[in-house]
């Protein structure tokens, strides 16, 4: 299949061009700079030269595909959303696999799956409209598929490694916020560019949660990651963590339980990353 990937240079781009490119798959990709052409090239894929707001580039290059995998962030939600627009206009009837993100669904309450309500921080509150317009194409002929992934771990790790990691390689102090008892809903790398993959064969409207089924609390995570890095932990409150962070400190501060039944049932995807601690 020939496939159209944007944020291919980024470190779940790369994933998953290796993935899609490891079973037999051709993929153009979205480039927006010559280190960027580097390394989609480097990954597997033939560079498209570009940004995600180039809207005649990225329906001319999904209109070449037979499937569009929708990755790089955009700076608004009207960005992703005229992006997104552009791009299902110009793959027509094959699949868009759209990327979400499961923050949205706020604190669980327990384990929850894809009919759970939206509850979301406001770091992520505009995801609602994008996703809603995405899957409304299904009604139209279109193929859309929504991925929400959990928190990263494994490869660059970025959010973690930057809000995290790189804070107590500095200070000798791993943060947690609170009491760290809220649980994090974690997916490696690996297995979020095997679940893009699977994502090409989904049903038109499918949304699909990518977690990995091990749900550890945020202190568990960051006494691994001091314990890597020879420290130890420290808690923030909430408002010292908003001091630090930004606004994602609430998406941080979230106690999500959530479960990939509906992707393992309906995709035959299986996480094979299951001890993340151990990762950390």
């Amino acid at each position: 299949m020939k496939i159209f990937l944007t944020g291919g240079s980024g470190y779940i781009g790369r994933a998953t061009i290796g993935e899609l490119v490891r079973l037999g798959h051709t993929v153009e990709a979205l480039a927006r700079s010559e280190r960027a052409e580097a390394a989609v090239a480097a990954a597997g894929a033939t560079a498209v030269r570009g940004g995600l707001t180039d809207l005649d580039v990225l329906n001319h290059a999904a209109s070449r595909a037979e499937a569009v995998i929708h990755l790089a962030q955009a700076a608004s939600g009207e960005e992703d959303l005229a992006a997104a627009t552009a791009m299902q206009d110009g793959v027509g009837g094959g699949t868009y696999v759209h990327t979400g993100g499961s923050w949205v669904y706020g604190d669980t309450d327990g384990v929850r799956d894809e009919t759970a309500p939206w509850n979301p921080p406001a770091v992520v509150a505009w995801r609602k409209a994008v996703e809603d317009a995405v899957l409304a194409r299904a009604a139209e002929g279109g193929r859309p598929v929504v991925v929400q992934p959990g928190l990263l771990y494994g490869g660059d790790n970025r959010l973690i490694d930057a809000f995290f990691v790189q804070p107590g390689r500095e200070t000798g102090e791993v943060p947690y916020i609170g009491d760290g008892g809220n649980h994090w809903a974690l997916i490696h790398l690996d297995d979020l560019a095997r679940l893009y993959a699977a994502a090409l064969s989904a049903p038109a409207g499918s949304v699909y949660l990518g977690v990995g089924g091990a749900g550890p609390t945020a202190k568990e995570v960051a006494e691994a990651c001091a314990a890597a890095l020879g420290g130890k932990t420290v808690s923030l409150t909430l408002e010292q963590a908003r001091e630090r962070m930004g606004p994602i400190a609430d998406a941080f501060a979230l106690d999500q339980q959530l479960t990939s039944a509906k992707a393992q049932r309906e995709l035959g995807w299986t996480p094979r990353h299951t001890d993340p601690l151990t990762e950390f």
